[in-house]
């Protein structure tokens, strides 16, 4: 496939046929429904784009929310004005997304390190600030860019009537609402993987590591890195935009709180908890947040005392008493230890463990080595 290895082509059609078979293999955990299978797809997306920057420049951005908030913007302003159509709104909002992030990150990618970073925080929070009060026009402020009845969609018109009822984004004119709506964001979300592979393995993607590696030895080399950098940030920008439109097909409601710096962290927390610089490790770890988001935030003290109910009067009490605090409005404290356990005893994230139980498989039989042979040893990294 495109001059694929062996290994890319296998990496590549498992996480195809995982992503495919979702509705099937999560209903054990009870996150097999629509709704939830849309924001796996979503913020997939969202943490692979941010990867591409993040895990092989090494270039941390907390702003990247204010892209994932214009693309949903973009988004609904094409339903409102051209047409219901999913596929005219994706285009735009990628572009818009791009261009925003193209003037960000020429003006961001002038400092590294800390100074880069909180720069991309600021251009985000005057993002935020302009969508909440600012350009209530343009974003309806933080009642939210919603489809009205009225709006007029030149180009559904002009092609013929309006459908009736309550305008939602369709594909062709079919629904994208429940299970149509997720196979729809699994194709980008498949898509974009694609495209991240290949960019990662390319010369382009070696360029982005090495700047990761040592951005000063390769600039006394003769490379100017600025071009790559802008180029990684403007492709992970119009990740983030894709993101943004689709959650604006899934739920057509554009507001102010998708560019707050929780929604950077969020994406950060993802790629470092999956482990950044690999390919599968982000779309893990977002696809675990939102877990938590979803599933133990909806358990309440009723379902503890079921689950706890096997213990001894008074006992129960206690143990639902303690779990309590760390399910419901408090599965964040659960998602925070998860983190710093991830973080001290797992740098790289899952996707570490995952090696390391791989190589206790693959450890090489030592009772096979050529007698009087030195054992080899392992060369240290670059």
């Amino acid at each position: 496939m495109l001059a694929m290895s062996r290994n890319d082509l296998l990496l590549f059609l498992g996480f195809t046929i995982v992503v495919l078979a979702m509705p099937i293999w999560l209903q054990p955990f009870g996150a097999a429904y629509p709704d939830l299978l849309q924001r796996f797809m979503i913020f997939g997306i969202f943490a692979v784009g941010f990867n591409i920057l993040f895990g092989l420049t090494g270039y941390l951005s907390f702003g990247h929310a204010a892209f994932f908030g214009v693309g949903s913007y973009a988004a609904v302003w094409s339903f409102k004005l051209l047409s219901l159509d999913a596929i005219p709104a994706m285009v735009f909002a990628i572009v818009i997304s791009g261009v925003f992030a193209l003037i960000i990150g020429y003006l961001s990618l002038r400092r590294s390190g800390i100074y880069f970073s909180i720069l991309t925080l600021a251009f985000a929070q005057m993002s935020y600030s302009l969508a909440y009060s600012v350009l209530t026009p343009i974003t309806n402020g933080e009642t939210g860019l919603q489809l009205t009845l009225n709006d007029p969609r030149y180009v559904d018109r002009m092609f013929g009537e309006a459908l009736p009822g309550q305008p939602v984004p369709t594909l062709l004119g079919q629904s994208l609402g429940g299970f149509a709506g997720f196979y729809f964001c699994a194709i980008f979300l498949i898509l974009g993987f694609f495209i991240a592979q290949r960019v990662t393995n390319s010369p382009f993607g070696m360029m982005l590591k090495g700047i990761k590696s040592n951005q000063t030895r390769m600039n006394y080399t003769g490379f100017n890195t600025r071009p790559y950098t802008l180029a990684a940030f403007v492709i992970s920008g119009m990740y983030a935009g894709l993101a943004g439109a689709l959650l604006a097909v899934t739920d057509p409601l554009a507001g102010a709180e998708r560019m707050q710096w929780t929604a950077s962290g969020e994406v950060v927390l993802m790629t470092i908890l999956g482990g950044a610089g690999t390919l599968v490790g982000p779309v893990i770890g977002a696809w675990l947040i939102k877990y938590f988001e979803n599933i133990f935030s909806a358990i309440n003290d009723n379902i503890l005392r079921g689950f706890w109910g096997f213990l001894p009067d008074g006992v129960d009490s206690v143990f639902v008493t303690v779990s309590s605090k760390f399910v419901g409005e408090g599965w964040f404290l659960t998602l925070g230890l998860v983190f710093v356990l991830i973080v001290c005893f797992l740098p790289g994230g899952i996707m570490e463990g995952v090696r390391r139980i791989a190589h206790l498989f693959n450890r090489p039989d030592n009772s096979a080595r050529t007698p009087g042979k030195p054992a080899p040893h392992p060369q240290p990294a670059e």
